[in-house]
């Protein structure tokens, strides 16, 4: 019977996880047995009615003190330089990923692909390939686990967080939450199915929906009005939309941010929060009237304007 001590090394980056979390183990017990070998030897030696010649050392302390503090301190600050570098790649997805929003909710993962494929509790990937993974949750706070890929990230409420992996093995591997989020905790699990490129491709045309992302985020900016103010010949002075993704935006208090999906979701939701310069606070809350799976729909249609233009108003 297979009982291995770890999960498979399906990513790029579980390799180095495993090397940074093996070398401290034994860095651990190298300093343990530095430590307690000769403090047990010294018991032994200098018990009580033991012979030993306890009168005192001639040697100068100083050099004692600075030596077992500088190399200790040496060889943790070269771990720490060395997780530091790791955890920046962990935090940085490379460019051109394939992006994939997931969805947290009592207690289920619900995962929407750019080509408007839903899933729940099963994730689709081709191998070979950077996956980004955005994040949120619905209601508590969640936390998305692949022990494979060596890829841990915590699910918060009204918020975006980011995740990345490239898996480098075809096969099956475990979703874990790994945050107490209530009674069923315990059943939110899940699976990422590895597959190999043209057999992705192959999934991905025989269960092919209706609407991509995109598409149903212009569906759903349409149906809720947002057409109205933000595109074409509107009378409502409102900012346009086209080509505004990932730029930076003026407000209306002097600063500046960048129009991503946080700036978004937040002027959908809590739109007197940040306003543009030049424009008047005239814009209602969708709150409560969107659910998380319609802000990240929109946010994707809002982002496939790209470089367009915006519409001059005759």
């Amino acid at each position: 019977m297979r009982f291995p001590l770890l999960p498979d090394q399906a990513s790029t980056m579980a390799p180095r996880v495993d090397l940074l979390y093996f070398s401290l183990t034994a860095l651990s017990a190298v300093m343990m047995v530095i430590i307690f070998l000769p403090m047990f030897y010294f018991l032994y030696k200098y018990r009580r009615g033991n012979p030993a010649n306890r009168s005192p050392l001639r040697i100068p302390m100083w050099k004692v003190e600075m030596t077992w503090s500088v190399i200790p301190l040496i060889l943790m600050l070269g771990v720490f330089g060395w997780a530091t570098d790791l955890y920046f790649d962990i935090e940085r997805p490379p460019a051109e990923a394939l992006e994939i929003n997931v969805i947290g909710k009592q207690w289920m993962w619900k995962l929407q692909h750019p080509e408007g494929h839903r899933e729940i509790d099963e994730l689709h990937v081709p191998v070979g390939r950077v996956v980004k993974l955005t994040l949120t949750s619905q209601d508590v706070i969640h936390s998305f686990f692949i022990p494979a890929f060596r890829t841990k990230q915590d699910v918060v409420p009204g918020r975006y967080v980011s995740s990345w992996f490239k898996a480098t093995q075809v096969g099956t591997y475990h979703i874990f939450c790994t945050e107490y989020c209530g009674t069923s905790h315990s059943g939110m699990i899940g699976r990422v199915i590895v597959m190999e490129p043209a057999q992705y491709e192959e999934w991905l045309t025989t269960t092919r929906p209706a609407e991509t992302l995109a598409q149903s985020g212009e569906r759903l900016f349409r149906d809720l009005g947002c057409s109205g103010c933000h595109m074409g010949n509107s009378q409502i002075r409102a900012p346009r939309l086209e080509g505004v993704f990932g730029k930076p935006v003026p407000l209306a208090d002097g600063t500046i941010v960048l129009a991503d999906g946080k700036y978004i979701r937040d002027s959908i939701l809590l739109p007197q929060s940040q306003i543009a310069a030049g424009y008047e606070p005239v814009m209602p809350t969708f709150a409560g009237h969107v659910s998380e799976e319609e802000l990240l729909q929109l946010i994707a249609y809002i982002k496939s304007l790209g470089a367009k233009q915006p519409e001059l108003v005759r």
